[in-house]
């Protein structure tokens, strides 16, 4: 009689493991971008880093959250406050923080800096200087998926301040008329640079607003990332069934200032203070460590792993080259221009 044994059969992973994995790699991620943006602030605070630069600090879910609702071949268009929304869709820290560092080995090869962020490969078209310049960008996008019939969804990222640009309005009234595959998920976090929501715009329920374009529209908690996938999942599966462009509010904000020259004296500390209090990244974890799934020795190699990929990002961004002078003038001029006499 033959003594060898028969393969054991895979157990079917578990549904309550596939939810637990999940948890954990939403963790993962929003503290891959708080990580990575307070080195940020070493950094820059070290000059080592130059020109502007926008935390998301606080807002991570909004970017995680969303970005587990799309798929590879859906496009994001982003803001100037794009970190998040490029390391949640995969842009690797090494790529971004060459690109901080102005190197050529940068995502957008050492020319675009901390504003934009671009990775073609990734569909991730930005990072955009300009208050609400990503969305005609989106909409092109969008229009091209339904004129070419590819089943894709056009993300576009903006923020409250958005809402006083024209873009924003001429954005909704066509995707909404031509019944574009766009979701627009705007991150409200209440200040437009310095500027409280109630002190430029009327009507402050901005998900109402958008609904007047005939969209479907709705109101989400941004510092909580489950609640964020579900309306993101939700919303991309209306677009994608044909159901037209969804509108999103994040009702999210930023804790630290608009920008890292900016004083931030317009804000009350209480106000930041009680906004803090619900954390997106400790709020995730507090319930994981009330549930008994995540440790403090789990926690600890989480963070250790993670500093240890920011740590290698940037010491590769340190020993980068930069880019030749003689490319000054590349990319300013298409080849057949360059060629004409």
């Amino acid at each position: 009689m033959s003594t060898t044994r028969s393969p054991r059969a895979r157990r079917p992973v578990s549904r309550q493991s596939r939810a637990l994995a999940h948890r954990m790699a939403l963790l993962e991620s929003m503290l891959r971008v708080r990580r990575f943006e307070e080195r940020c602030v070493e950094l820059y605070s070290a000059a080592r880093i130059r020109g502007f630069m926008h935390l998301y600090i606080g807002e991570e879910a909004v970017a995680v959250g969303v970005n587990e609702a799309l798929t590879d071949d859906d496009a994001v268009v982003s803001t100037y406050r794009e970190h998040g929304h490029a390391l949640a869709r995969g842009v690797p820290a090494e790529a971004i923080m060459a690109e901080m560092f102005g190197k050529a080995t940068g995502c957008s090869g050492g020319r675009g800096g901390s504003m934009h962020l671009f990775d073609a490969g990734r569909r991730f078209y930005g990072g955009n200087a300009i208050v609400g310049g990503g969305l005609p960008l989106a909409a092109g996008l969008a229009l091209a998926d339904r004129m070419t019939g590819r089943n894709r969804v056009t993300c576009c990222f903006f923020g409250d301040g958005a809402f006083a640009e024209g873009e924003f309005h001429e954005t909704a009234n066509l995707a909404a008329l031509w019944g574009l595959p766009l979701l627009l998920v705007c991150e409200n976090n209440l200040y437009a640079m310095g500027t409280a929501l109630a002190r430029h715009q009327a009507q402050t329920d901005l998900a109402l607003r958008a609904a007047g374009y005939g969209m479907v529209s709705w109101s989400v908690d941004g510092m909580d990332v489950f609640a964020v996938e579900d309306a993101a999942r939700r919303a991309a599966e209306g677009v994608r069934a044909g159901a037209g462009p969804h509108f999103l509010e994040m009702r999210t904000f930023r804790f630290r200032a608009h920008s890292m020259y900016d004083s931030d004296r317009y804000r009350d500390k209480a106000e930041i203070e009680r906004w803090k209090e619900r954390d997106p990244v400790e709020g995730l974890a507090r319930r994981m460590e009330t549930a008994e799934e995540l440790s403090d020795k789990t926690r600890t190699d989480l963070e250790d792993r993670l500093i240890a990929e920011i740590d290698g990002a940037v010491e590769a961004a340190e020993q980068a080259p930069e880019e030749p002078v003689e490319d000054l003038l590349k990319y300013v001029t298409s080849p057949v221009e360059a060629s004409r006499p």
